[in-house]
This record gives structure tokens, sequence and C-alpha cells, in this order.
């Protein structure tokens, strides 16, 4: 009896997440094709899948049902990882630009990949710290993902900011206002405990006084 190949949507149906590797592909594939290496190659030619990087897919936009989940993919591509800097600022509403590169910070040393979804880049910080305010984010579509709270965020941008120097609170008002351009009603809402917690570890300077202005923001 002629068996024919696993058409595209019932792929689709049997993956589990929307980001997926070469062996979970060629698993559901096996007793359907004979060369899988080959039929997975055809499916990228044919605009079917999309290569993030060697081993790792998404289906194209025409098999999406929804847009897809850019701090999965950042998760997936370089792990361990989780999305901070300027793209969970711009996440969180923190700042008002639309951040078009996927930041994160890791354990492992500076990355960026160029996709055919956008670029991702990493940043390494120490291992004290980096598990200290990330948030897992359950999903049913991709098991979830990790993502720094507002205020890890914060703190990764403004520690990693090399080029500012050492700032006292009047210049440090100036950095938030006029560099990052942070709204100040959610500055205001933040968790200054946490961003407290995150200086211990960090041992920052900038940080504490990132806390100080906060405090004195709040009482003013």
């Amino acid at each position: 009896m002629l068996q024919y190949p696993m058409k595209t949507l019932k792929l689709k149906k049997a993956l589990k997440t929307t980001i997926f590797t070469h062996e979970e592909i060629a698993n559901l594939l096996k007793d359907e094709v004979s060369n899988v290496n080959a039929k997975i190659s055809y499916m990228v030619k044919q605009g079917i899948l999309v290569r993030l990087k060697k081993g790792l897919y998404v289906f194209s936009e025409l098999y999406h049902d929804g847009s897809v989940d850019m701090v999965a993919v950042a998760n997936r591509l370089y792990t361990p990882s989780y999305v901070s800097f300027d793209y969970a600022l711009s996440y969180y509403g923190l700042i008002p630009e639309r951040v078009y590169e996927v930041t994160s910070a890791t354990l492992h040393a500076k990355k960026v990949f160029e996709t055919p979804l956008g670029r991702f880049s990493y940043r390494p910080v120490p291992m004290e710290v980096y598990a200290l305010g990330v948030d897992w984010i359950a999903d049913e579509v991709n098991g979830g993902k990790f993502i720094a709270t507002a205020e890890k965020a914060l703190c990764d941008k403004i520690r990693g900011d090399r080029g500012i120097g050492r700032l006292k609170q009047e210049k440090m008002k100036e950095y938030l206002m006029y560099d990052l351009r942070i709204e100040w009603e959610a500055l205001l809402a933040l968790d200054v405990v946490l961003i407290e917690e995150i200086v211990n570890k960090y041992k920052s300077y900038n940080l504490k006084t990132l806390s100080g202005v906060i405090k004195k923001l709040r009482h003013s």
C-alpha cells in the first residue's frame, strides 16, 4: 500500500510547541519519508519551515495561528538565558520605544543571532545574580519562558551600561529621564525591596543610587 508523506498541517498539529528541534521533526517524519534530512531541507527551501539556527525551527508565517513568541524564541536560541535589558523594559512599558532587537542575559559569553525573525543578542551576567528577579511564565503553546521582572531588567540595563560612570542621584535622574526616557509612573511602581536585593548581589554603586532615587521621588 502506497504511503504518502505526513502533510504539513498534520506535522504542525503533532508538534508540541511552536519552536522545535530537528530531532522533534525527524521523529515525526521517520516513518513517513525515506530521507528525513532531505525532507526538512526541502521544507526550509519551500518556505514551510524557518531555520532559526542549526537544528532549531519554527513554521513560516503562512502556518502561524498567531505571532511567534519572541521571548520564547530567545530562550531557546541560547541557553541558559532570560530576556532582559531594553526589550524587557519595552515589554513592561518602562520605556516608550518599541525595541526590535530581543536582548537577553546569559551565563555564557556574549552572542548574537541574526535570524529571519530578527536579531537576538545576549550579554553575560554574574552567576550570583542570574536567577534573582526572573519570572517563569507558563503557557500551553511553548511550555513557558523566562523573562526578567521590570526591576531586574532595569538593573541589568543600568549595571551593563559601562559608559555612564558613577552617577549620583541628580545625574541618575537625568540618565533615567533623558537617556532611557523612563516612564515615571512605572518607575515609581517598582518594587524597591527587590531592587535592593539585586543591588546587594550586583554590588553596584549606580543601582544603589537608583534605589535612593526611587525612594526620594516617592516621598517628594
